[in-house]
């Protein structure tokens, strides 16, 4: 992993990943995409119970880095294929629930990435950019499936048809983020939000987020099918017997993520 542009470490079952490119505003080369997958692989192996993912200096992240690559590949698709992709697709695999800080700009593919977390919390600084038209491109690395999911067509159609920017207090209005806080109680904020999630039955949290995103593609009859398949497995976790045994014990349960 390389170090200086990418930020590893493990708080109370928190991995935290700090994108530490703040002099280009945390743009995406694909160094850094890979150092992402790689620490999230390593944040499993550490056995992480949720992932936070911020970014150092005054913004999250402003995009794909195009400097590095010399300018517009010949074919975007390939960089998206052999880069973006994956990342995008390992974050939804992830067995753990992932948060998100954002303050200043979360553009391009930096949206994406934003949004790929389950709950986001923004400062008051933060907005939300797909500007992709404004330069004959397309929204890429899932935004434009995690925007139509969360905002609704209308919505999304504003925001990438228009390529403006979307303040963090509108982004909390149209539901596509969790809250606004302070910029100032960001980092304590989502770290607070964080450390509560990986204090939960983390195995059950992890079954409720990948229901939920197929969920969004699934008929009735095929979600009945998959929650049953979850609850029985979530009904065999040494978790569910604790919070069952705390209830009756009238306690707070001790979960352990097993």
């Amino acid at each position: 992993m390389s170090e200086q542009h990418l930020l590893y470490t493990l708080d109370e079952g928190v991995a935290i990943l700090t994108l530490n490119r703040p002099d280009r505003l945390n743009a995406l080369s694909t160094a850094l995409l890979g150092d992402i997958g790689a620490a999230l692989d390593r944040a499993v192996a550490d056995g992480a119970r949720c992932v936070l993912l911020k970014g150092e200096g005054r913004a999250f992240s402003s995009g794909a880095d195009l400097v590095s690559t010399g300018g517009l590949p010949d074919d975007l698709g390939q960089l998206l294929e052999e880069h973006y992709n994956p990342l995008v697709r390992k974050f939804a695999a992830i067995p753990v629930p992932v948060v998100s800080a954002v303050q200043g700009a979360a553009a391009g593919a930096g949206c994406s990435l934003a949004l790929a977390a389950d709950l986001t919390v923004a400062a008051h600084s933060a907005y939300f950019l797909l500007a992709f038209a404004n330069i004959g491109l397309v929204p890429d690395a899932g935004a434009t499936w995690m925007l139509a999911k969360a905002v609704g067509r209308s919505r999304a159609m504003e925001m990438a048809l228009l390529g403006e920017k979307i303040p963090a207090e509108k982004a909390a209005d149209w539901g596509l983020i969790h809250k606004v806080v302070d910029d100032e109680a960001l980092h304590d904020a989502a770290l607070a939000l964080a450390k509560k999630l990986a204090a939960g039955p983390v195995v059950a949290l992890g079954m409720i987020r990948k229901a939920i995103n197929s969920a969004l593609d699934s008929s009735l009859d095929a979600v009945l099918d998959s929650e049953r398949d979850d609850q029985r497995a979530a009904g065999r976790t040494e978790d569910a017997r604790e919070a069952i045994t705390a209830f009756g014990e009238k306690r707070k349960p001790v979960f352990k993520g097993k």
